[in-house]
């Protein structure tokens, strides 16, 4: 599938050719669309009473996405397993016994596997609720459109970020969705990118990478000898030495005519 602009579109007045694009936190607000669908769930589950205060649910559960899908990446758990540890470890933290069950059969039982998926999809309903794309995401990809040919690389599920992606209604503006499911490689691994970059057919020096993490997404891209760029929407930090950063997409373009063609 060719992005608007096509495989031969030319690259920007520097020479470089294509954005290669991360998805969660940097097209999609996955955190705030997830803080808002946890706690609707939470509250019709009626797990909010059962924590200090619903911000404290609602840091676990964040925090438990994290250990478990860091678990994922190395191939420990599969995209389902991660999803499932998360919903048992919140719901037995919780002390919450699984819906359909006694409450007088003594401590909670784990989820079974259909229990956990069944869970984890009403979370998923209050998320499909969330538009969360973030509103400069469009007038972006507007702006380098037909300058530049786009991509997508992600530390997540192939089927997942196609769903997401069509959701918010921008899969056909990206010629290729590289996903670490299917890779074999996660993100900051240089093998990640590089397989992107061949997936375009671009050398790396032609190809700019915009992620959410200065260490994983903007340093990683540059270490695997693309031009990353850390997109910090938050901008309550400086920079690491030598991470190219922006607060904003409106930046984007200005960034992307400074940087050369090849390492």
């Amino acid at each position: 599938m060719s992005a608007p602009g096509g495989p031969a579109a030319a690259g920007g007045a520097a020479g470089i050719a294509a954005v290669l694009w991360d998805i969660d936190d940097t097209l999609f607000d996955y955190s705030g669309t997830d803080r808002a669908a946890a706690l609707r769930h939470f509250g019709a589950e009626g797990l909010l009473g059962r924590f200090p205060t619903a911000e404290h649910a609602v840091e676990r559960w964040r925090e438990l996405m994290e250990f478990h899908y860091a678990r994922y990446l190395t191939g420990e758990l599969t995209f389902e397993e991660q999803r499932r540890a998360r919903a048992r470890a919140f719901l037995l933290e919780a002390g919450a016994a699984p819906a359909g069950a006694a409450s007088d059969d003594g401590p909670p039982r784990p989820l079974t596997d259909a229990e956990a998926d069944a869970w984890f999809e009403r979370y998923g309903a209050h998320r499909r609720v969330e538009s969360g794309l973030f509103p400069d995401v469009l007038p972006a990809l507007a702006a380098l459109t037909p300058g530049y040919r786009h991509g997508l690389l992600s530390n997540s599920d192939t089927d997942h970020q196609e769903g997401t992606l069509r959701s918010l209604g921008i899969r056909d503006r990206f010629e290729v969705l590289l996903c670490s499911s299917q890779l074999g490689h996660a993100k900051p691994a240089p093998e990640a990118f590089l397989a992107a970059c061949e997936a375009l057919g671009l050398p790396p020096g032609s190809v700019a990478y915009v992620g959410d993490r200065p260490d994983v997404d903007a340093a990683a891209a540059d270490a695997a000898g693309l031009h990353g760029i850390w997109l910090d929407r938050a901008a309550t930090l400086p920079p690491p030495p030598g991470v190219r950063r922006i607060t904003g997409l409106t930046a984007l373009p200005d960034l992307l005519r400074t940087l050369p063609a090849g390492r």
